[in-house]
């Protein structure tokens, strides 16, 4: 009995790759399958924020130690110069009026501008900040 039931378990083993998808586990390179390339800016570049607020509510910017915050009403646009380009380190601070999460959506929209647009979200804590590195790299914090 014993012999019969290894016998079935090694006839099992060697069957049950047949019915795999070797397509998933393959490596291959991700030339159509990598999404979209990170947005990023040269060392040193000056750049324009352009902040966008398509909520419904009121939203407030502010880049620290440099700037108060800035209210921006629904659908309105606001254009901030980064004199000192990406260094050092550049913030922009952002939060809904009501206290509701944010989703920002960031673009490249030319050679020296990055745009902002901030839209409501489901999904709490939502995004606070983003956050240009001096080695030009944009992260959304």
């Amino acid at each position: 009995m014993s012999k019969f039931v290894s016998a079935i378990l090694i006839a099992t083993a060697l069957l049950i790759p047949v019915y795999k998808d070797y397509n998933s586990v393959l490596a291959g390179t991700c030339a159509s399958k990598c999404g979209p390339r990170p947005i990023q800016f040269s060392p040193g570049q000056r750049i324009q924020l352009k902040v966008l607020n398509k909520t419904p509510n009121l939203v407030n910017l502010q880049k620290p130690s440099t700037t108060n915050p800035i209210t921006l009403r629904p659908g309105q646009e606001l254009q901030l110069n980064q004199g000192d380009g990406t260094e050092p380190n550049v913030s922009l601070l952002f939060w809904n009026e009501a206290g509701l999460p944010l989703k920002a959506t960031v673009s490249k929209p030319n050679f020296a501008t990055l745009q902002v647009e901030l839209r409501p979200t489901w999904y709490t804590p939502g995004d606070r900040a983003i956050y240009i590195l001096d080695d030009g790299r944009v992260d959304v914090l």
